[in-house]
């Protein structure tokens, strides 16, 4: 990224402010304002997540926020109640009172000296969820919305379920929440107090894996914060933008298609991180893209940008399969409008092992192919939301492919590209009452390497709702539908493409209770592709600068950071084992790094590990270890969390562990071991 020295105008940074709510909570904000600003008024541009400004978010904040005030912005980040320095506690993600807040913040900032009274909202992840769940509150001096990496429905698009079936996502994100959620706030920022505060959270720490999985259907709670339930509440532009390699790639689409507000979609090859930081590569000039939108929107400029296609999308080569690219071959198409009368769905047939184009072929005459995978199958799987590290991308899909029931395509007469979302329609019959089904559409090579270009997932006692789960009826035949995820793809001619259906998807979903056999009907099972034919305008398209921002924070590692991941098998006990270790050091603590600008050091080690056997789904076991440490002279803090589940036949067993040390001395500690009732998952 090119760093930029010098800005239009010259900056002026607070590194925290108060913002006073009605109710007498303060919440903490750092602005970056161009010095002029209270003689020349600017439209601000918010951020308002609960991940830490002061020690957090801080070396992503800083080339960005910068860089928006150096064009003439107020930028202003905020913590949400009860993180980092703000008042309050954080009981769970997007509750009213978050969005009570967010238009509080809204009113305040439009109402500073510094501010035209025209404001713009935008985040990654947390923050793009409540920048449009703000949106749709309609506070009015909110113009416009850039919405990153998030979804518009809480219970099937987010990081808890996926089809009615538990991901372990569920427990990794609830125990980084749970981790940071316990930290205090900086003494060097509130004074005293800061001990009083830090007892409070950690008093009043809630288990946060705890209450997702306590839903486990589509009820009120999940719709609360689901803007897609209502997508007319949302009446300014939004930009919706996103990455193959993330787990929120589908909102993208269909806030195209269901929005009516001006809104264009972005989504490139990026892993869950700003396009300017985009991994998997190639990175966009995404800050200069963002001041197209806010000039138009917040100053009224005439920046061209509405008059660009609706969509843009990195359109995928095919690329031998390995768990990290550093940059995805591919090219920039466009669609005017989504949904795209261009799209045509293909149909293949699943029959016979292989996949028909042929219209005329005769059903299946014979019997239903009979499987059951081991509950390994998923291992070449990757992370269900990327960040850019290395290993966390799905892999050669072969092992996964010899743990499933595949289906080919001969190879292909001529390239073929597709863009949207691949559907497969099984016709199949279970011999237990719980279910699940995992569906891949892979790009197989001549070599034979093949590379997932989508997958989904269906828990079958969903097969008709996730409000109203029902059991399956034994070897009763049924017929489902498995939307995949969003994708761009080009197969090239000579390559196969291949379904693979599996009945464990491990460790990205928690397995059915029991071992289940699926016997699959070929006569009325088959595969649909979104076809899209390329254009001409693809190659007319304005292109992206290269990435440029505010110079970095400067920092030190005081060891080698990074990801480690190993899959071993215990042949004692027969158990395969997934270890992930993010930055910790040799000896397992957490690699430090030194902050001047905070006088600060810090670091933050997270250990997950998932065992399981191959022939038994009880055996099924997650934990996720942290370490989260902060050091300024005589003040030391240290968090030490252990999450772990299992499961019977018809619980789940949550069991926790939270240590908080003040120096030496243990100040707080509590262990939960909770009992949560199986749902049909």
């Amino acid at each position: 990224m090119r760093v930029v020295e010098s800005f239009p105008r010259a900056v002026r940074e607070i590194e925290n402010c108060w913002i006073p709510m009605p109710d007498g909570c303060r919440l903490a904000a750092r602005i970056w304002l161009p010095g002029d600003a209270e003689a020349s008024p600017v439209p601000a541009i918010i951020e308002y997540i609960p991940y830490r400004k002061r020690d957090g978010t801080r070396w992503r904040d800083e080339p960005m926020h910068h860089y928006f005030a150096g064009h003439g912005y107020a930028a202003v980040r905020v913590d949400l109640r009860g993180s980092g320095e703000s008042d309050g506690l954080l009981c769970d993600e997007y509750l009213d009172q978050e969005i009570d807040d967010g238009v509080e913040v809204i009113r305040w900032v439009a109402a500073q000296p510094w501010c035209t009274g025209a404001a713009g909202m935008m985040g990654k992840s947390w923050g793009g969820f409540n920048s449009l769940q703000v949106a749709a509150r309609r506070p009015p001096q909110l113009k416009a919305v850039i919405a990153v990496c998030c979804a518009d429905d809480r219970y099937a698009d987010d990081a808890h379920f996926m089809g009615g079936c538990l991901l372990n996502e569920n427990l990794i994100w609830g125990s980084v929440l749970f981790t940071i959620n316990a930290q205090p706030p900086d003494p060097a920022l509130v004074g005293d107090r800061w001990r009083e505060m830090w007892l409070e959270r950690l008093h009043n720490t809630p288990l946060f894996p705890e209450i997702w999985m306590r839903r486990q259907r589509r009820d009120e709670y999940w719709k609360r914060g689901s803007v897609g339930e209502d997508f007319g509440l949302i009446e300014c532009p939004v930009y919706a933008v996103s990455g193959w390699a993330d787990g929120y790639t589908n909102a993208v689409p269909r806030l195209l298609a269901g929005l009516r507000s001006p809104r264009k979609g972005l989504v490139g090859p990026w892993a869950h991180v700003y396009p300017h930081e985009g991994v998997p590569g190639p990175a966009i000039g995404f800050l200069q893209e963002a001041l197209r939108w806010w000039n138009c929107w917040l100053k009224g400029e005439a920046t061209g940008i509405m008059d660009e296609p609706m969509y843009r999308v990195w359109m995928q080569e095919n690329t031998p399969p390995k768990s990290f690219h550093a940059c995805r071959p591919g090219r920039w198409v466009c669609e005017d409008a989504w949904p795209s009368g261009r799209i045509e769905m293909r149909r293949w047939a699943m029959q016979e092992r292989r996949l028909h184009q042929n219209a005329s072929l005769r059903p299946d005459q014979g019997s239903p192919r009979t499987f059951r995978s081991p509950q390994t199958a998923g291992l070449a799987a990757g992370s269900w939301c990327g960040f850019g590290f290395e290993g966390e991308m799905p892999a050669d899909q072969r092992e996964d492919d010899g743990r499933s029931l595949t289906f080919d395509s001969d190879p292909l007469p001529e390239r073929l590209e597709i863009l949207g979302a691949p559907m497969v329609t099984l016709s199949l019959a279970a011999d237990r009452p719980q279910a699940l089904v995992a569906v891949r559409v892979n790009d197989v090579s001549p070599d034979g390497s093949s590379a997932r270009v989508s997958y989904g997932l269906l828990n079958l006692t969903h097969r008709e709702s996730d409000k109203h789960p029902t059991p399956l009826e034994l070897l009763k035949r049924y017929t489902v539908r498995v939307k995949l995820n969003d994708a761009a793809h080009a197969f090239p001619a000579g390559n196969r493409i291949r379904v693979a259906v599996s009945t464990s998807y491990w460790p990205l979903a928690w397995p059915s209770p029991g071992p289940v056999t699926i016997h699959l009907y070929g006569a009325e099972s088959f595969l649909e592709l979104p076809l899209r034919t390329p254009r001409p305008e693809d190659e007319t398209l304005r292109p992206f600068e290269k990435p440029e921002g505010a110079p970095p924070l400067e920092s030190t590692d005081l060891a080698p950071t990074g990801v480690q991941r190993t899959i071993t098998r215990d042949l004692t006990t027969n158990e395969t084992v997934y270890t992930t270790a993010i930055d910790v050091d040799d000896a397992g603590d957490p690699v430090m790094t030194i902050v001047p600008e905070i006088d600060l050091e810090t670091g933050h080690g997270i250990v997950e590990c998932f065992r399981i056997a191959p022939d038994s789904p009880l055996s099924a076991s997650a934990r996720v270890s942290q370490t989260i440490v902060r050091r300024r002279g005589n003040w030391r803090t240290r968090i030490e969390t252990e999450l772990r589940l299992s499961s019977t036949e018809t619980e789940f067993r949550l069991q926790a562990d939270l240590a908080a040390y003040e120096g030496d001395d243990c100040v707080f500690s509590r262990s939960w071991d909770r009992l949560v009732a199986r749902d049909g998952v």
